[in-house]
């Protein structure tokens, strides 16, 4: 109808460079002259290899092999089958359970739900999910032991760390630093390190589901990477083509790949495949997406960026009653709106406070998505210091108009 918005959720998420970048078009458009698809089994094409080249040189150092899908939750099946697959073909059939944390989310594919700590997503089909085992993750906002994100120990890890003494864990999916669809729940680095410590003593699969927070969500291109953690699994999707194409991949080690790697009669193969896998289209533009994120200032670029969000949202905690808590990790950030800001107590629920922030924001032509009463900013990369000035100024005053 000819409106214009401001996409401050990068149309979930996915946006990275935001919409209609030149780049990105040429880079679709010459690849289209080319090829458009060929199937990727037995074949292969240059755009796959160089995404696989660059994936592996830019992610942690154990992680070697590419296996390519088509979307999120395609990814986290793919790291759940390949985990419980290893642990059979090396004689260890009793790991078959996973470890996920409540309030985490890794799509909605049936193997993906049974790892899903949220149940509005899970509740309508528990009946047929795997069983796997659900453990209380950080909860930064309303910490049980009165502590704060910035300065504590991750004294909320003792809950894992008995899990992990169950003695059929295959592996933990994680959403690293951030839960997305708990209400950007963000909690510390250092309940990663302890995870990866646990992990490797219990001889646990780690994996790190990054399809939200990757390619420079957080600041830099991997949280992995940004803190020096080595998962078994490493599951990519949403920005690595900025949208243009569904386009997923699985990482995982030369260990994990080695135990499939056997002659054809022994059956050890990994079977799992899909019409469009790596489309030469899609990996031709997130090949792009990497060269420029990757630039030398590119990251540097989000600094001023991260700091105006993080000036302007700590100023909007400070002045609303009805703000509870203004948190940021990079260029994620959220003001969870609350009935009483001194004892964090939520908003009913048929209240509705989140989406009639986001009718009031449609109205002054910022795209906002609240989860639950939630008001989150996920900004293409690219935005600027002055809409990002008018888009958590916008949120500001839409929650006024709704609450005071």
């Amino acid at each position: 109808q000819g409106k214009r918005y401001l996409d401050a959720i990068s149309s979930w998420w996915v946006n990275l460079l935001g919409h209609n970048h030149p780049r990105l078009n040429a880079a679709l458009n010459s690849q289209l002259e080319k090829m458009a698809h060929v199937m990727f089994a037995g074949i292969t094409h240059q755009p796959a290899i160089d995404l696989a080249s660059s994936l592996i040189k830019a992610s942690s150092e154990n992680l070697s092999k590419v296996f390519f899908s088509d979307n999120g939750s395609t990814s986290i099946e793919v790291a759940l089958k390949m985990s419980l697959q290893y642990w059979q073909q090396i004689g260890k059939e009793n790991k078959t359970r996973f470890i996920y944390l409540k309030g985490g989310y890794h799509g909605e594919t049936l193997g993906a739900l049974s790892v899903c700590g949220l149940d509005i997503f899970r509740n309508k089909f528990e009946k047929v999910l795997s069983e796997n085992l659900e453990v209380e993750g950080p909860d930064c906002f309303r910490c049980p032991y009165g502590l704060n994100r910035d300065s504590c120990s991750a004294e909320c890890f003792e809950v894992m760390e008995k899990a992990l003494d169950e003695k059929d864990i295959a592996g933990v999916i994680v959403e690293p630093l951030v839960q997305g669809a708990a209400g950007m729940k963000i909690y510390p680095p250092i309940y990663l390190k302890k995870l990866q410590s646990a992990c490797d003593s219990h001889s646990v699969h780690l994996i790190f589901d990054e399809i939200a927070v990757a390619f420079g969500r957080t600041g830099s291109l991997f949280v992995s990477g940004q803190h020096d953690i080595r998962p078994t699994f490493l599951c990519l999707s949403k920005g690595i083509t900025s949208g243009y194409l569904p386009l997923a991949v699985t990482l995982t080690t030369e260990e994990i790949y080695s135990v499939f790697y056997d002659d054809y009669p022994n059956w050890k193969m990994f079977i799992h495949s899909h019409s469009y896998s790596a489309n030469p289209l899609a990996c031709s533009v997130a090949n792009e997406t990497l060269a420029i994120v990757c630039q030398n200032d590119f990251m540097a670029l989000l600094t001023p960026k991260i700091k105006l969000m993080k000036e302007l949202g700590q100023q909007i905690a400070k002045d609303s009653k009805w703000c509870g808590e203004f948190r940021q990790q990079g260029m994620i950030a959220a003001l969870e709106l609350v009935k009483n800001k001194d004892g964090k107590q939520p908003f009913p629920i048929e209240n509705r406070v989140g989406y009639k922030v986001y009718l009031e924001a449609l109205k002054r032509g910022v795209f906002l998505r609240p989860l639950g009463d939630v008001i989150y900013f996920i900004p293409p990369l690219v935005i600027n210091e002055d809409e990002i000035t008018t888009m958590m100024n916008t949120a500001q005053e839409c929650m006024a108009v709704v609450l005071d």
